[in-house]
């Protein structure tokens, strides 16, 4: 394995951090805030590392291996989470080395939990360095989902291969063509999103923060309120749609665009209706209860919905007041995730499809035992190793979910944090159920250690659980 060719993109990804930690530096110079000096030492030092990383390891050729890019996402994710970490501990905040690194992985993988409480009064440079992280983190993940996993084959993904030969030798031979597209697009949803929320009330600082945090699917406010802090509910509309419209696989947005025509995707169509359903029985439960008008409710219901579906994370009220029955349907969610290819994390809607087409075939077979019945994928036969990667990767998710739930519980969590703290890091979603995690809540007073199983899991899930343990196995470190 060329190690050297792993320190080089490294280098320049500090480069990067270092570049962007100058923008909440500029944010702090002009509202007076001394954190500046914060951003400005930080970038400084992890640009110099950085520029002497690249200097020495100049002239390699990036990671053209399988193994290669696999040891440089994991280490990109951890890189990028302890520099991002810097300026948190180092700021006014007065947090330990261990919530810093929390609030840097949970922004960078976008999960959108915190352990930060007053955000309303924070200087500008802390928040818009968390909406940064999640909105680099975001175009990240994307990449990652369109280029590393389908060439990796992980969890049945490379059934969404950029090319149709499926020729995957060289992963990175397939972000190319398509690295301007998805930046212009990523780009122009964050700058409409961000002018939506101008006409809707929202001040520029505000609009800016969320936009980010909205088309990543992150989740991070300006407020412990989150989205609770602003008035008329046209702006939970707007939120809604972006929230959805980022949930989507982007390769698919930029052919649609491009070929100006719309076609039906079942994973797409999966999300509409199971987004109608919850949001309806939603509303339907907390018809009981609250006491709005119905126009509000259903909006807060869909908005709630939306955002734990899609990962994002934010609360427009704490849903958990309406009793049991809309609990268990927001625990469910927490579960799904978004479409493959998308920001949102979860378990996606593509395998969701495969194992309930798998299921049926079962059924029928069972009914009639010598009916071939093959489980199929947008009218087509999934092959036998989609099939299995999607069985294996259903497996590991439910197995990771349970091991870091029982690691959680010995660390003296209750049952109910314990398992909601495990799927919303698994499946990058944020808030979890409880008092203690809830939408009203933080992760401030779980245990350090916790917190470090915690952060990673996030980038475990980030990473479709896959692609990080395969680190672990003897046979990749052979040559």
């Amino acid at each position: 394995m060329n190690y050297r060719a792993i320190a080089l993109p490294i280098g320049r990804l500090l480069i990067l951090i270092s570049v962007l930690m100058i923008v909440p530096g500029i944010a702090d110079v002009f509202s007076r805030n001394s954190d500046w000096q914060v951003f400005l030492v930080s970038a400084l030092v992890l640009g110099t590392a950085g520029l002497l990383m690249t200097m020495a390891f100049q002239g390699e050729q990036p990671p053209s291996h399988f193994r290669e890019a696999i040891l440089f996402v994991n280490a990109a994710w951890f890189t990028f989470s302890f520099a991002g970490a810097v300026p948190f501990y180092f700021s006014g905040l007065g947090i330990s080395f261990t919530d810093a690194f929390f609030e840097t992985a949970s922004g960078l993988t976008t999960t959108g939990s915190t352990i930060l409480t007053g955000l309303d009064t924070l200087p500008p440079g802390i928040l818009l360095w968390r909406a940064l992280l999640q909105w680099v983190g975001g175009i990240g993940v994307v990449a990652i989902g369109i280029w590393l996993l389908p060439g990796l084959r992980v969890g049945g993904s490379q059934l969404f291969a950029l090319e149709s030969s499926e020729n995957t030798s060289k992963p990175y031979g397939h972000v190319g063509p398509f690295v301007y597209r998805l930046l212009a697009l990523y780009a122009g949803l964050s700058i409409a999103c961000a002018t939506l929320y101008l006409l809707c009330g929202m001040t520029f600082f505000e609009a800016v923060i969320h936009s980010m945090t909205t088309v990543s699917t992150g989740g991070f406010s300006t407020s412990d309120q989150s989205f609770g802090q602003f008035d008329g509910l046209a702006v939970y509309w707007v939120a809604s749609v972006f929230m959805l419209g980022s949930a989507v696989p982007f390769l698919y947005l930029i052919r649609s665009i491009e070929r100006r025509h719309w076609v039906k995707d079942v994973q797409i169509m999966l999300l509409l209706a199971i987004v109608a359903a919850a949001s309806i029985s939603v509303f339907l439960f907390e018809r009981f209860i609250g006491h709005d008008t119905p126009f509000q409710m259903f909006t807060f219901a869909v908005f709630n919905v939306v955002s734990v579906i899609t990962t994002t994370g934010y609360a427009a009220n704490d849903y958990l007041q309406f009793g049991p029955p809309v609990i268990a349907i927001f625990f469910v969610l927490t579960f799904f995730g978004g479409c493959s290819g998308s920001t949102s994390g979860g378990f996606k809607m593509f395998r969701i499809a495969i194992l309930g087409s798998y299921i049926q075939g079962l059924f029928r077979r069972m009914i009639r035992p010598h009916r071939v019945v093959e489980p199929k994928y947008q009218g087509r036969a999934v092959s036998n190793p989609v099939l299995e990667g999607v069985l294996v990767f259903a497996v590991l998710y439910a197995g990771a979910f349970a091991a870091f739930s029982l690691v959680y519980m010995m660390l003296g969590l209750d049952l109910e944090t314990a398992l909601s703290a495990s799927i919303t890091a698994l499946a990058n979603v944020g808030p979890g159920v409880g008092d203690t995690i809830g939408p009203s809540g933080t992760f401030q007073s779980l245990p350090d250690l916790a917190k470090w199983f915690l952060a990673v899991q996030m980038i475990l899930g980030r990473l479709e659980i896959l692609a990080g343990i395969l680190l672990l196995t003897p046979d990749f470190w052979l040559d």
